[in-house]
């Protein structure tokens, strides 16, 4: 039988349309479109709450806990507390929770990031009641059985674990963060396969990291196509039993403030080759003072791939890294609530990437000498910004940006606000930015034929 809250669907949607007015300015409609996107936020029954309501039969709803790797105390918690979601609560057994979401026509799902761990449920938007109570019911009344961790959690870690022994560029991005970061951000998304898990690793281990990581100050909920009236009524309802602080006998979730450190690692690899060359980036937008939008600009401006169909783009490194067509190059920037890493990733052939990486300090020096043309600046300016309001727009990336936002800075994920700060970015700024990757220590961290790839010195960085 299905959950008490069930409501019945009417099989009508009303979908407003809104009315469409002559463009009069070529630009002036980003401002537009991404006021609509902006979230409503809130608090019930002591829990952070964010949602918008977008035209749709569908809904997005999420539950976003700080709990990502950076906080977990031993290796594992995190994925286990992950693939413990949606497994047998004191309410319902998993075969039950499974087949009211297939009755209902829905999908439900859990993952983790360095420093979120989401669970996510898309379904019917007359459904919101249920899934809210189905959220709340799992991260309070989760049973964390042994059966289940053995048979299916613990199997599931030990795949992922083996997944990552033949990607190169996860490897690399995972070692990357490591040198940078050491603890804290540095932890792997995944354990290593020679990670000891049964050493630290069990039931009662994550059912502890679980009561700590879901508290009312420690989790959000976000929610896309619902208003916010009905989302904060039935999270008042469905989230009382949710404990305001983590039992006074268990350690408090907490990391340390995060250093850049630098550094290089290699690791061969027979089957592919990655190298990534990062330097110290900037925190989300929902940090604050220590958000600088400048380091997106020159991502951009950096590149390597363009986005532009039959086109090498407009990026430096697109440009230079030319002559070595058996190398990809993209220049990505990941952003955490009190840092980020700029960081510049390499796939290919080993010769070709040996050639290409050395194009990256010939780069960065000429942006720092001032030799980037107006054009190619306020192009890498429109191109940022479109990245940036893309992931807001986005329903995923956009729900944990501004889940983990409410819950470490109090503050959504506000596309408008973000549009303006990467608009107010002058030439001057990113000039500087240049300066001080280039004048101080990078991570580089190679995985592949260490025999053909660079180290770092050969290539002019310091580390």
């Amino acid at each position: 039988m299905l959950g008490r809250t069930l409501v019945r669907r009417s099989g009508h949607f009303a979908l407003s349309r809104p009315s469409h007015n002559p463009v009069t300015h070529a630009r002036c409609f980003t401002a537009a479109a991404s006021g609509t996107f902006n979230y409503d936020v809130g608090d019930a029954a002591g829990v952070k709450t964010a949602s918008r309501n977008l035209s749709g039969p569908t809904t997005t709803l999420s539950v976003v806990a700080r709990a990502g790797t950076r906080y977990q105390s031993l290796p594992g918690l995190a994925e286990g507390l992950e693939k413990f979601a949606f497994k047998s609560t004191h309410k319902r057994s998993a075969l039950r929770i499974n087949r009211e979401c297939e009755l209902l026509g829905s999908e439900i799902s859990a993952y983790h990031s360095r420093e979120n761990l989401v669970l996510r449920a898309r379904f019917l938007r007359d459904d919101l009641p249920y899934f809210v109570e189905l959220l709340g019911e799992v991260i309070t009344q989760t049973r964390y059985t042994g059966h289940e961790f053995r048979e299916e959690v613990l199997h599931g870690i030990k795949l992922a674990q083996k997944g990552l022994l033949g990607k190169a560029k996860e490897m690399a991005i995972n070692s990357a963060h490591g040198v940078a970061f050491h603890r804290g951000l540095g932890t792997p998304l995944h354990p290593t396969s020679s990670t000891p898990l049964t050493k630290y690793l069990d039931e009662d281990h994550i059912a502890d990291y679980g009561s700590v990581a879901y508290t009312k100050s420690n989790c959000a909920v976000v929610a896309n196509g619902a208003t916010h009236a009905d989302l904060s009524k039935w999270v008042g309802q469905f989230f009382t039993e949710l404990p305001s602080t983590p039992p006074s006998n268990l350690p408090k979730l907490q990391s340390s403030p995060t250093n850049y450190y630098g550094g290089e690692e290699r690791i061969a690899h027979d089957s592919a080759n990655t190298m990534i060359v990062a330097f110290p980036g900037s925190s989300s937008y929902t940090a604050g003072g220590s958000y600088k939008p400048e380091v997106n600009v020159l991502a951009a401006l950096l590149g390597g791939q363009s986005s532009i169909k039959w086109s090498p783009g407009f990026s430096l490194l697109a440009k230079r890294s030319a002559p070595y067509p058996g190398a990809h190059v993209e220049t990505s920037h990941s952003a955490y609530s009190d840092a980020g890493l700029l960081h510049i990733t390499f796939t290919g052939s080993a010769k070709d990437i040996r050639g290409a990486s050395g194009e990256v300090v010939k780069a960065l020096k000429s942006v720092a000498a001032g030799e980037t043309s107006k054009e190619d600046i306020s192009k890498a300016v429109a191109l940022a910004k479109f990245r940036a309001l893309e992931a807001g727009q986005d329903v995923n990336a956009g729900i944990e940006l501004t889940g983990s936002g409410l819950v470490q800075q109090g503050k959504a994920y506000q596309m408008d606000e973000i549009a303006k700060s990467i608009d107010s970015v002058k030439a001057d700024k990113i000039q500087q930015a240049a300066k001080s990757l280039i004048s101080g220590k990078a991570t580089v961290s190679t995985v592949g034929d260490l025999y053909v790839l660079p180290f770092a010195e050969e290539i002019g960085l310091l580390v």
